[in-house]
């Protein structure tokens, strides 16, 4: 059986006249690669954000690695790419140091070895910006962005990473390499937990696929495209979902 990683039971998050999470439930193993999918207002981003206890919950209880979140400290094992910010005014950092930090989960009072230096430039040449290692994080593009934060999150290698639309606005080729890098990382243990819409080269990765809908969580199972369509349009003929056929494009 694999190790549970993280585990969710009867999560309920409310904001003002509005239930963003309704009694959702969800284990998730070790090397698992799950997406979560659905529409924009579903649920999905609140209930990464309410595991990582970013996001209070008005009921339930979310653990870690069998430990409950309000007890976990051991924050070194996870990593979380948020959705797309490009906000960096006032930052004076370089696109090398950004993905170094990646690494202070390794140790906070020690000095950057050689191998710690091997996996910061390896990830920075992973995202495609090996060139850009000395600019300033405040001269990049939103697209460009992204790929620092996807780049510090590789550095960290974490047993749980946490995906919230990651490649939203990176091209096709540096999607692709991701997809590599992350395998790897799958390959040697990691847990992923994919926010996504548009999954692109990822679906080759994905091993499982949840739905939500409005803050229920519809759907858990197959990540096939033509089983997640069969069962929403079967259920739901009329509603605000992508076209048939779109969820893992």
């Amino acid at each position: 059986m694999r190790q549970e990683v993280l585990r969710a039971d009867d999560l309920i998050v409310q904001y003002p006249g509005h239930v963003a999470l309704n009694d959702v439930s969800l284990k998730i193993g070790e090397s698992e690669v799950v997406a979560i999918l659905g529409a924009n207002g579903s649920g999905k981003s609140t209930f990464v954000r309410a595991c990582l206890g970013l996001t209070p919950f008005e009921s339930g209880k979310v653990q870690l690695f069998g430990t409950d979140l309000h007890e976990f400290d051991e924050w070194n094992r996870v990593g979380y790419v948020p959705q797309r910010i490009h906000d960096t005014a006032g930052i004076p950092a370089t696109v090398w140091e950004v993905v170094e930090s990646g690494r202070l989960s390794h140790g906070w009072l020690r000095r950057y070895n050689s191998n710690d230096r091997e996996k910061i430039k390896h990830a920075i040449e992973v995202v495609g910006l090996k060139e850009s290692c000395s600019y300033s994080i405040n001269t990049l593009s939103g697209g460009q962005y992204q790929r620092v934060l996807i780049a510090r999150a590789l550095a960290g290698e974490p047993d749980l990473l946490f995906l919230d639309e990651p490649t939203a606005g990176v091209d096709l080729a540096t999607q692709q390499i991701f997809t590599e890098a992350l395998k790897h990382l799958v390959e040697g243990g990691t847990t992923v937990v994919l926010v996504s819409h548009d999954l692109g080269p990822l679906r080759t990765l994905i091993s499982r696929a949840v739905m939500f809908r409005e803050g229920h969580m519809e759907y858990d199972g197959s990540p096939e495209a033509e089983v997640i369509d069969r069962h929403i349009f079967h259920d739901h003929p009329h509603g605000d979902f992508p076209k048939q056929g779109e969820w893992l494009i």
